[in-house]
């Protein structure tokens, strides 16, 4: 099948190189003409374990291309929309003047019997509007929500666990599911469950996992604070509360909080869609999930000066990540960037490093030191802070090898993701966020 990819950013990108894998016809769009050049290359703009394989491949095939002109779209079966929808400045709801400007861009391109299928995360109400702009072109809107986590968006989008197809009624509606049905083609014969909902539906569905998940991270960070007041390992907390089929263990992984480009303005985006809708008391938890969020990061901070006496400046601190997750460089709204900024604004000498956003973190904030360079970074310092999990920190680095490095042995967990008694018996003091 011939298909576009309106916006080759984080989601496009890595949506145009699977659907190529598959075996579809797929040319990605893109304003950024930069951009556009690195992937036409074969060279992902980001970070993303297998992309750049993919990319290599589909442009190899022929059936992967890449252009800055909207006219290369048309003659498209189905055009995806994957363009950003940041926050809005100066407030909380989502940004959506690049998504207008990418329909209103496509609009003389659509034939009648086309597919446009929203990607993007957008406030429910989205869909119906833009449907209303494409309709004189016989083209039907649908909405395709994503599903992807930053490091594993490759196999994401192959191998998804769920497939929506949000669609209006009737005929044109039935026919669009249909042909997303064909695009899905492998993962649907591979059993993944294909949900048809109308358009309303599917736009709420990615709004309200992530502000489940948001909520169940910031759960576990709230019982953080209280075990750290009763004398308490939240950690155990976890394992226990885990066993429970109606809970589950999984994101209840305390620390330092969560980030990133999508997670934070997207429940803030799904509160101020639920405020404009007259339903604020529906999702005022939402306000303080994102406060108890913002305060693991001054937690973190706090837990560094405690540890080194309250004698923050000219002490050298060694920050071990960067990004907001692990196989990622992406530091949009990183927790790890934040503390290490606020430890320098306490007049900490701060070395940053990280395996693969050091030069997008000194880009934003050049007043911080950086390496990629773990043993590096470790050298003399008076504070260990483990920030962001990546293997070489919490697997690979061993307590023994780093005490040969540092001043002091000294480390903040600040994602309970260390051996605690292995540390400490190594003759560190250990501090985890929430443990005893």
């Amino acid at each position: 099948m011939r298909m576009s990819v309106i916006g080759c950013g984080y989601l496009g990108a890595v949506h145009a190189a699977a659907m190529a894998s598959i075996g579809h016809d797929v040319i990605g769009i893109d304003v950024d003409e930069r951009k556009i050049s690195s992937l036409s290359d074969g060279v992902a703009p980001f970070f993303e374990p297998q992309l750049t394989e993919l990319l290599q491949e589909g442009l190899a095939s022929g059936r992967l291309h890449f252009s800055a002109r909207m006219a290369d779209a048309a003659g498209s079966a189905v055009h995806f929309l994957a363009v950003g929808t940041p926050q809005v400045a100066g407030g909380q709801a989502a940004d959506l003047r690049f998504v207008d400007a990418a329909v209103d861009s496509l609009l003389p391109h659509l034939r009648p019997g086309d597919v446009l299928a929203g990607k993007s995360t957008v406030p429910v109400g989205t869909a119906t509007r833009l449907a209303a702009k494409v309709a004189e072109t016989g083209a039907t809107v649908v909405w395709n929500p994503e599903f992807l986590r930053e490091g594993w968006a490759v196999h994401d989008t192959i191998s998804p666990d769920r497939i929506v197809a949000g669609v209006p009624d009737g005929a044109d509606g039935e026919s669009a599911a249909d042909l997303l049905r064909e695009v899905y083609r492998p993962a649907v014969d591979a059993g993944t469950p294909f949900l048809v909902t109308d358009l309303a539906t599917a736009e709420l569905v990615k709004g309200a996992a992530n502000a489940f998940l948001a909520t169940k991270i910031s759960f576990i960070n709230a019982m953080a604070e209280i075990a750290e007041a009763a004398g308490a390992d939240v950690a155990l907390l976890a394992d226990a509360l885990g066993h429970d089929t109606r809970i589950g263990r999984r994101y209840l992984g305390s620390g330092i909080g969560f980030g990133g480009g999508c997670l934070p303005k997207d429940i803030r985006a799904f509160a101020a869609r639920a405020e404009e809708l007259g339903r604020r008391e529906a999702v005022g938890f939402l306000h303080e999930v994102d406060a108890i969020n913002l305060r693991r990061r001054e937690r973190a901070v706090r837990l560094v000066v405690d540890a080194l006496g309250g004698l923050v400046f000219g002490a050298r601190i060694a920050v071990l990540g960067a990004a907001f997750k692990p196989f990622s460089d992406d530091i949009r709204d990183s927790p790890a960037l934040d503390v290490a900024i606020r430890l320098r604004g306490l007049g900490a000498d701060v070395i940053v490093t990280d395996p693969a956003a050091t030069e997008n973190a000194a880009a934003v904030h050049p007043q911080l030191s950086y390496t990629r360079e773990r043993d590096e970074a470790l050298r003399d310092a008076d504070a260990v802070v483990i920030v962001t999990e990546w293997d070489e920190y919490r697997r690979d680095l061993t307590p023994e090898h780093a005490g040969a490095l540092v001043s002091k042995r000294i480390v903040i967990d600040g994602r309970n993701c260390l051996d605690s008694a292995a540390w400490r018996a190594a003759g560190w003091t250990y501090h985890g966020m929430g443990r005893r």
